[in-house]
């Protein structure tokens, strides 16, 4: 496919592999890249997999995509508004089971580096980790991968040796960690747990397959550990607040996403403060005596 896509490629089904075609829905931005990536799995009985956001014209391309087919399920991987609002019309269309993680809804209560969560989502089944959906040729495994968000799971496809890695796992960007949600320790061991797998390819919702992503996920925990240095030498000068980090460590990063930046920052303090690193006095961090 390509990427970054063109006008023409939204609402299009793209063959990915023999078992999954992609419907990408006209949201690009930030932090989405060229918008979602929906995910049909199997043929004549399939799944949906993130169906997107509340956008008429996706939730039509998806139908369209699907005609003459049964639609089982609808797996839903999180909460974000760019991943699962489509839910309830594919749903009503389809006669569909959604299936996937929790309902989580949390407030804005500042600066968002992602979408915020979807309030509509009430699915059929929450599945646990390793609880699977099936349909003829295909299975979908539950990976539960907290970290971008508690409730986030990846799903995997046994007969093709594929993870459907939501939003744990990006080929164009880092994965946004945002508290009070997001928990960069938990994120840290979720990507851990992927090094155990043997995936050979990984779908993510944003962005396009990731044909090497053991090399992947070692790559992105050596670039959180770097961060994690990062702020640990800023604090080795003295008491630092965020935002004062903020300007040192993205100087070359327009300032508009600083508070963004400031989130994910902070999700490293918190996990450094909990490991006994770092201290807080208020607003203001330090290095542990």
């Amino acid at each position: 496919m390509s990427d970054p896509s063109t006008d023409s490629d939204y609402g299009r089904v793209e063959r990915v592999s023999p078992l999954v075609r992609r419907v990408l829905a006209h949201n690009p931005g930030p932090f989405t890249y060229t918008g979602t990536g929906t995910y049909i799995v199997g043929e004549g009985t399939v799944a949906i997999v993130d169906p997107g956001p509340d956008d008429a014209g996706h939730v039509a391309a998806l139908l369209a995509a699907v005609a003459g087919e049964t639609v089982s399920h609808i797996v839903v991987t999180h909460t974000h508004r760019d991943h699962s609002p489509a839910a309830p019309a594919v749903k009503a269309a389809t006669g569909a089971i959604v299936a996937g993680c929790a309902p989580l809804v949390l407030d804005d209560l500042g600066p968002r580096a992602d979408a915020g969560f979807d309030r509509t989502y009430a699915p059929d089944a929450v599945l646990a980790d390793g609880e699977r959906v099936t349909g003829p040729g295909w299975t979908l495994i539950a990976l539960h991968t907290p970290g971008h968000t508690s409730n986030h799971l990846c799903f995997a496809l046994a007969e093709e040796r594929a993870l459907f890695s939501g939003d744990h796992v990006m080929g164009w960007s880092t994965t946004v960690v945002a508290p009070p949600d997001g928990d960069m320790a938990a994120y840290m061991a979720s990507l851990r747990l992927l090094l155990d797998r043997d995936d050979a390819v990984y779908y993510p919702t944003h962005g396009a397959p990731v044909s090497e992503p053991q090399r992947l996920v070692r790559g992105l925990i050596t670039h959180r550990k770097q961060r994690e240095g990062q702020i640990l030498r800023n604090l080795a000068d003295g008491p630092r607040t965020v935002p004062v980090m903020v300007a040192a460590m993205y100087a070359s990063v327009d300032p508009r996403l600083h508070p963004a930046a400031g989130l994910s920052v902070t999700a490293h303090l918190i996990d450094l403060h909990a490991r006994g690193a770092v201290v807080a006095d208020g607003d203001t961090w330090a290095l542990a005596a």
